[in-house]
């Protein structure tokens, strides 16, 4: 989702009222973190220990976020080491480890993919269930909903996009749902320090609140067009993730998982403008997406694709081996 730095001072100072009797005492100020429009970070030592807070938006539950499935999925990452550990869970909040790390941006987690794909590959593959269910032809209906419920108008382009989204569900239907991430931003993705107890240097995702039961190819295409992989990079991806040459059933379910992400993000901008009273412009940030959708989608490849997809891209009953 897209980045805003915002403020929550003031409900902050309620959470940590609550937290320093079960985690410690307050010790020097609170410190703002960048992150997602959904949510505020701050990071905070209590009793000489670093956490990074994340006080929950207004609403949230509008967007898809199960803050249960959120905690259930932090904490599962954080068993398989690609995740903060968590610390607590409160109504309001979620506070887990704070990891000393470096920003990674898109040109090093294209280089790091083969670590990346790794980390998703256990995390979809660990065999645990999460409380929610992520599928976005499920979530445009929502969005919709939701619109339309505050009176407001669709754009002309998420009929396209609902369109589009249910041809490749159709082939690409979600037979075996596994635990995914949902929202691999280069901002959700960190370098832990070397010299740090709990990364060891290594990458880690971060930010597991649009975490659900979902197709674990959509994590792949989510993480390739959000990173604006090349050629090269999807097939370093598909290759680590596979554990073998991608197949061109494999390459075709991962450009569709691109378009669906696109689609996802557009109907998410949409719905915002009708829900958040947070100042960002939403309304330019789904037209983007679903511009880079279109353009896509109009090539004169996507028959192609769901051809290939629907014949060979198939191997786990609904997800590509």
């Amino acid at each position: 989702m897209a980045q805003q730095h915002v403020a929550g001072g003031g409900q902050l100072a309620r959470i940590l009222a609550r937290l320093e009797p079960l985690l410690g005492s307050l010790a020097g100020e609170p410190m703002p973190l960048s992150g997602g429009i959904t949510n505020h970070n701050f990071r905070v030592t209590l009793s000489g220990v670093d956490y990074v807070v994340r006080v929950h938006g207004k609403d949230t539950d509008l967007l898809g976020i199960d803050r249960d499935a959120e905690r259930a999925a932090s904490e599962l990452a954080a068993r398989l080491a690609i995740a903060p550990a968590v610390a607590m869970a409160l109504d309001d909040c979620l506070v887990t480890r704070f990891i000393p790390n470096d920003p990674v941006g898109q040109l090093e987690i294209a280089e790091s993919v083969r670590e990346i794909a790794r980390a998703l590959r256990s995390f979809h593959d660990c065999g645990a269930s999460l409380p929610s269910r992520f599928w976005v032809p499920d979530l445009l209906a929502e969005y919709a909903a939701r619109v339309r419920e505050r009176g407001g108008a669709l754009p002309r382009v998420y009929a396209d996009a609902d369109a589009l989204v249910a041809r490749i569900a159709a082939a690409l239907p979600l037979i075996q749902p596994r635990p995914c991430h949902n929202d691999l931003l280069a901002s959700n993705i960190i370098r832990a320090h070397g010299d740090s107890d709990d990364g060891g240097g290594g990458l880690m995702i971060v930010d597991w609140e649009y975490a659900g039961m979902g197709h674990p190819c959509f994590d792949l295409g989510n993480l390739s067009v959000n990173n604006d992989f090349d050629e090269g990079a999807d097939e370093r991806l598909l290759a680590a993730y596979h554990g073998a040459t991608p197949s061109d059933g494999q390459r075709a379910v991962l450009k569709l998982m691109r378009l669906l992400s696109d689609a996802r993000e557009g109907a998410w901008g949409v719905v915002q403008e009708h829900v958040s009273d947070v100042e960002f412009d939403f309304e330019r940030y789904a037209r983007e997406h679903f511009e880079r959708m279109s353009a896509t989608a109009d090539g004169p490849r996507l028959e192609e694709w769901l051809a290939a997809a629907r014949g060979g891209g198939r191997e786990r009953g609904g997800q590509a081996a």
